[in-house]
């Protein structure tokens, strides 16, 4: 088994808090998920996640006008310079304080960021290879209270920012002689955003309670004078012979002013007058009905002059500018809008909302979703992988089951039938039929066909089901009880019960079937794993007595082991035959857990009541995945008992339990500063209980979650494993970076020796040669150069003749034969050659098959990643195909309406009335277009 494996991609989680970006292009939206950015591609429907993480939550976001690079800015005021290009972090700086908005200038040269009551402007990085890629230019003083948003000119000369001292200030990106600083006032609240119009000085803002004000500007951008360099005075002086010392003091004044800029919130009318002056010439309010009355986030257009307002209700609302007609008004959310982006040509606008982690984007034209996303709002709890590794279900907490493509990484359907929190989903052998399992007392089968829950199971006395089981069959359902101690079993054609399994002396907290028997493990905190035999009545055929509490259990694929986690940190392995235990693994020590904010016990104190909650083998069973009340999954090797490798599932220290020593900055003499709400002036916190004030939920608290592994599944086709954690959920995959990992190498292996034989026409050992350097390039090299049948093998400057794919496969050693499939499957998510490696393909399972079915433990993995990646191909052809006949049918509907006769046929032909048949409901449905509505809205 490999472990060159790497993060791949975050699921679950769609937006958490932060600011939404649209690529230059348009099509992509870029979103903050915790401490990671995720780039949702609206045209191919595919989302990835960045390979970089920052120290806590990500607060905002800026994009540089070509799109290659993004600066990311956490809370704690730590910022990565990322590529989007090579998707690497090119610098790291340290603002020195929190940052709320950071903003490029449209030209690229500058960007600006708000932090604290100031605003300070940066030379942005360039493509060349600079030491400091942050150098600071100006800081900007003026507003008295913290800054909240920055807006841009469209030729960068100027930038506004407003602040929640209700003030915006309109300041210049170089010294302009005819424009000083001051305060545009006018408003009774907070600052939410502000924007200039296009090509203009005119500026727009809008304040926290609903109000818009329009400021005209009698000056245009072209009439800004720049102010003389700072010598120009020094000079003149040393012309006129006078004092030197008095130029330089008079020099560095003049420097520390270029530096620091400050302006007046009232100046006064002398120095005024010949500068720059601000009317408001309107003021807009949307409250007039008093049903939403807070603005959370505003987004401009300059170019369509199109205004997108969010409320604090989760009503948005699109106004024309300046004359503020209104548009469109729909409520997307009960929840407050967090953040609203433009896409560049207007079309689109993203919505994020942070309270239930949802990210829409809507089409406003026609009205219509191009993306509906929403995560689990509460903590995910279980997972499971479809059989051929396509799909992956998730239960949580928020009593959601939600279905993911593994492939897009988007979810397509949502099951809200349980009452309360799921705490256990599983797949049946089919794929096609989902069981989970309920806090509300209730086991509910979901059909993947027709998207219905079509079999629900209960009990004949309430009762909590902790976890379910579907046997390899799938006729048989298993659910076991946290109260009552007990074990029901239901058949899943007729939805009857058919036993109530006892003996159990404490709550059932795992379920597993064996997969090549009818036998049950179950486990329970009485210290016990009892194998129940379908076969024989369910009667109990063996008890394995624990040292401690069971939390988890799990067979290995084979059927052949059983793997026993246990409250005192310890695995253990069984033989489930003989009732004999063949080893254990300790794993207190790997878990390391860190110690929380107001924990008064170090973290090495608090590892001893931690425990693994989930375990999983590995699909060829060699190795197991051990996770739990820690921000470590372990790898561990079953039959050597030792840790192969320990992954890191997040460095948030916005999670609580990530701190391995105590922070004593925290600790006064009053106590520890972490038991104050510190973020209670913050949007949707506490306000502060003064006298008269009823604003804010005085109900809602900020809290920090713990971090913790709750469920680990490995996929049937061996290349990724997946994890739900407080994170979301983590999917693991297989290192596709260039690796060399040699097999049986020796002196005479090279790839000078791979191309001398493929120069000989000797494919057999030119292929050989090549899996022995395992070195991906020369493999599909080698591959590649064999014709794929006798004929396009003869040619006359062939000699010796050459041997087509099959004759190839067939000398192939038993031994290759494993690694050739598993590299057709990797090729056939990225070659263009399909029908060429499904020659492979057929020709090696033809040949080889009887072979391969005497090792079907080992191979099936192989063979499940080889379907995955055949059966992709196949729903994308069978898509395409019908796209293609929808269009023909449409043509051939539209030539008859319009009388035009096909040249190559007579008039009156069959062809041409079979073609013509239901025009009007081939028109109707083609308008449609094939596979809209296929599947509900996640």
């Amino acid at each position: 088994m490999k472990f060159a494996y790497r993060f791949s991609n975050l699921l679950g989680t769609v937006y958490r808090c932060g600011n939404l970006n649209f690529t230059c292009d348009g099509n992509s939206v870029i979103s903050p998920v915790g401490n990671r950015v995720t780039v949702f591609d609206l045209k191919n429907n595919k989302s990835d996640t960045l390979p970089l993480a920052t120290r806590y939550n990500i607060k905002c976001v800026g994009l540089s006008p070509d799109g290659r690079l993004a600066i990311i800015v956490d809370e704690g005021g730590d910022a990565l310079l990322a590529s989007l290009v090579c998707r690497a972090v090119l610098h790291r700086f340290h603002f020195k304080g929190a940052v709320h908005s950071v903003s490029f200038s449209p030209d690229g040269r500058k960007f600006v960021v708000t932090k604290g009551n100031l605003a300070q402007m940066y030379h942005a990085p360039g493509r060349k290879r600079e030491f400091n890629a942050f150098v600071l230019d100006k800081t900007y003083f003026g507003p008295y209270d913290e800054t909240t948003c920055i807006d841009w000119t469209d030729d960068s000369r100027c930038f506004a920012v407003g602040s929640k001292d209700m003030s915006t200030w309109v300041f210049g990106a170089e010294r302009w002689d005819n424009l000083i600083y001051y305060a545009l006032g006018g408003h009774k609240d907070a600052i939410v955003g502000c924007f200039f119009e296009s090509s203009s000085l005119d500026l727009y803002t809008l304040s926290q309670d609903g109000a818009l004000c329009v400021w005209q500007c009698d000056t245009p951008p072209e009439g800004l004078r720049l102010k003389a360099p700072a010598g120009w005075k020094a000079d003149l002086l040393q012309r006129e012979g006078e004092d030197e010392d008095e130029d330089e003091d008079e020099d560095e004044d003049e420097a520390e002013r270029e530096t620091t800029i400050r302006g007046k919130a009232a100046p006064a009318a002398e120095e005024q007058r010949g500068k720059v002056q601000y009317s408001r010439v309107a003021k807009y309010f949307f409250n007039k009905e008093g049903d939403f009355n807070h603005l959370t986030a505003a987004a401009y257009h300059k170019k369509v002059h199109l205004l997108v307002t969010g409320f604090a209700s989760g009503i948005f609302h699109l106004h024309e500018l300046p004359e503020f007609n209104l548009i469109h008004s729909l409520s997307v959310s009960d929840q407050r809008v967090s953040s609203i982006a433009i896409n560049g040509s207007g079309d689109w606008i993203a919505f994020g909302c942070s309270g239930l982690g949802q990210l829409l984007v809507w089409e406003w034209q026609s009205e219509s979703y191009v993306l509906k996303q929403q995560g689990h709002f509460n903590s995910m709890v279980s997972l499971a992988y479809s059989p051929d590794g396509q799909y992956i279900v998730t239960g949580g907490d928020d009593s959601k089951v939600k279905v993911w493509n593994t492939l897009s990484g988007f979810c397509f359907i949502t099951f809200t039938e349980h009452s309360s929190g799921v705490t256990g989903v599983t797949f049946t052998t089919t794929g096609y039929v989902i069981v989970t399992s309920s806090m509300d007392g209730t086991v509910r089968a979901f059909d993947l066909h027709r998207y219905r829950n079509f079999r629900t199971f209960t009990s004949p006395r309430p009762t909590q089901f902790s976890c379910v089981a579907v046997d390899s069959s799938g006729d048989i359902v298993s659910a076991g009880a946290q109260d009552s101690f007990e074990i029901l079993i239901w058949s899943m054609q007729t939805g009857r019960l058919l036993d109530v399994l006892s003996g159990h002396e404490g709550p059932i907290s795992g379920l597993c079937f064996n997969p090549m028997k009818s036998v049950l493990a179950s486990a329970s905190w009485d210290r016990t794993v009892r194998l129940w035999d379908m076969a024989d009545s369910w009667r109990t055929t063996e008890t394995l007595a624990l040292t401690s509490d069971a939390l988890a259990v799990t067979f290995r694929p084979d059927g052949a082991e059983l793997a026993v986690a246990t409250l005192n940190s310890q695995i253990t392995f069984w033989d489930p035959e003989s009732a004999v235990q063949t080893g254990s693994i300790e794993g207190r020590h790997d878990l390391k857990t860190g110690r929380k904010e107001l924990d008064k016990i170090t973290a090495k104190h608090s590892a001893k009541g931690k425990a693994f909650t989930t375990l999983c083998y590995s699909a060829d069973g060699q190795s197991i995945l051990a996770g739990g009340m820690s921000k470590f999954v372990c790898i561990y090797h079953v039959k050597e008992q030792i840790l192969r490798k320990k992954f890191e599932i997040s460095c948030n220290l916005s999670l609580d339990a990530m701190e391995e020593f105590l922070n004593r900055r925290k600790m006064t003499e009053f106590g520890n500063l972490a038991l104050i709400d510190q973020d209670a002036m913050e949007e949707g916190g506490v306000t502060i209980p003064l006298p008269g004030v009823k604003k804010g939920d005085m109900s809602s608290r900020h809290f920090k979650p713990e971090i913790r592994v709750t469920s680990l599944r490995f996929s049937p086709t061996g290349r990724c494993w997946a994890a739900t954690t407080t994170e979301g959920l983590l999917i693991y995959s297989l290192d596709a970076r260039m690796l060399f990992d040699p097999f049986e190498l020796d002196t005479s292996v090279t790839p000078a020796q791979m191309r001398a034989a493929l120069c000989q026409r000797d494919f057999t050992r030119a292929i050989l040669t090549a899996f022995r350097l395992n070195e991906r390039k020369l493999l599909q090299e080698a591959l590649e150069s064999v014709p794929w049948d006798e004929s396009s093998s003869r040619a006359e400057w062939d000699f010796p003749p050459s041997l087509p794919v099959g004759v190839i496969s067939s000398s192939l050693p038993d031994l290759y034969v494993e690694k050739v499939l598993e590299f057709l499957a990797s090729s056939f998510e990225e070659s263009r050659h399909l029908e060429f490696y499904l020659i492979w393909t057929q020709k090696l399972l033809m040949v080889h098959g009887q072979q391969l079915k005497s090792r079907v433990g080992t191979l099936l993995p192989a063979v499940q990643f080889l379907q995955k990646s055949i059966q992709r191909h196949w729903d994308d052809v069978s898509k395409l195909c019908d796209w293609n006949r929808y269009n023909m049918q449409y043509a051939l509907a539209v030539s008859k309406q319009r009388g035009l006769k096909r040249p190559s046929e007579p008039p009156g032909s069959e062809e041409e009335a079979d073609a013509s048949e239901d025009d009007d409901s081939s028109l109707h449905l083609l308008r449609r277009g094939p596979g809209d509505g296929d599947g509900p809205l996640a």
